[in-house]
């Protein structure tokens, strides 16, 4: 790997190995059961370490919304709930860390980390998969090949396995997480569906921008995808959510095709910023596969709307669940301390007219019709 400054000597490699101090990764990541298979963008910054386990600011960003939160990781790259801090609606995401960047620890780990040359790295817990093994070294394109190795491309170790199709992890070795992915599962039909898909874009030194504070709030509509291919739109009025105003929520449901679902019984629960139930209701029904539901948020910050469809057309959707989870942002009023100073800066516009001609107004403004110098 020309160039990079995570070159090895062994062959050995585990998630977490050549990880630093002040370093960052980002990547884009596609994970089954994480936002309904929707693709995020998450960063992590390896800020320091504490008692061998790493602080790790961490920003996720998904669709418009954007939310941030303190991770604690292991040496080993273990996600260690006790000790992060991090808002309820991030916990989805840092699932699927786990279940994408984080997957390959189920085989090789810290204490016992396997070659990259090895025969077999063990089998998956699926029947009829392969063994898990290393293929050899290729090029792999990436988006932040560049960063990493000064190139379009890098040699990785390909680490694969057949199971209807290949699924493969492109390994660079020293580097802590694998730097691209492409994997399947099978879904209700006998389908081929992404497990997880990921790739790295960005990674450097320094902490990286966009790590404290929330982004823009997504705007309605938005639209979900559930696990059988139905779809659910969330839609709402104003765009605009404020704390402690009536708001009006839109549920839109159809199939596959984008035609209405017919005679839909559906869930729907609200939770807070906190993970806090604040409303829930049971078998509603939409005839026409729409409905609409007022709705005030007594807090600010982003509250989780599920829709949960447990039956159509006379049918119920069986063992498989048929939903949808919708981040929303309600966002702060107007401050009173804003608002103090935006009254203040009137009084003195106010008594600077009024005095307009005295020493206060042309020292401030200059002296009416004589030229600036």
């Amino acid at each position: 790997m020309s160039g990079s400054a995570y070159a090895q000597q062994d062959d050995l490699w585990y998630p977490g190995e050549g990880v630093r101090q002040d370093m960052y990764v980002t990547y884009r990541i596609q994970e089954l059961d994480t936002a309904d298979g929707d693709p995020y963008v998450m960063t992590l910054y390896f800020k320091e370490q504490q008692d061998g386990d790493w602080i790790v600011p961490a920003a996720v960003q998904h669709g418009n919304n954007v939310i941030t939160g303190i991770m604690k990781l292991s040496d080993g790259m273990s996600y260690l709930a006790g000790g992060s801090q991090v808002p309820a609606e991030m916990n989805d995401f840092i699932g699927g860390y786990q279940g994408s960047l984080h997957w390959l620890d189920a085989f090789t780990t810290k204490s016992a980390p396997l070659s990259l040359t090895a025969g077999s790295w063990g089998k998956i817990a699926a029947i009829g998969g392969e063994e898990i093994r290393p293929r050899g070294v290729e090029k792999v394109a990436f988006e932040g090949a560049q960063d990493l190795c000064q190139a379009d491309s890098c040699d990785a170790t390909l680490v694969m396995w057949h199971k209807g199709v290949d699924n493969k992890i492109w390994i660079v070795n020293g580097f802590p997480f694998p730097v691209r992915a492409d994997t399947f599962a099978e879904d209700a039909t006998g389908s081929e569906v992404t497990q997880f898909r990921f790739e790295l874009l960005e990674t450097g030194t320094g902490e990286p921008p966009g790590l404290s504070g929330s982004g823009a709030a997504q705007k309605p509509p938005i639209e979900k995808r559930t696990h059988s291919g139905y779809y659910i739109r969330l839609e709402w009025t104003p765009e605009e959510i404020q704390p402690n105003n009536d708001v009006s929520l839109g549920i839109s449901m159809f199939d596959a095709q984008k035609f209405p679902l017919l005679d839909v019984r559906y869930d729907l629960t609200i939770k807070d910023s906190s993970g806090q139930v604040i409303q829930e209701l049971k078998n509603q029904v939409a005839e026409l596969g729409t409905a609409t539901h007022q709705v005030n948020f007594n807090g600010t910050g982003t509250m989780m709307v599920t829709v949960t469809i447990t039956a159509f057309g006379g049918q119920t959707t069986g063992q498989f669940v048929e939903g949808a989870d919708f981040g929303i942002v309600v966002v702060p009023e107007f401050p009173v301390s804003a608002a103090m100073v935006a009254a203040a800066v009137i009084g003195l516009v106010v008594i600077i007219t009024r005095t307009r001609g005295t020493s206060i107004g042309s020292s401030l403004f200059g002296n009416k019709g004589t030229a600036s110098p």
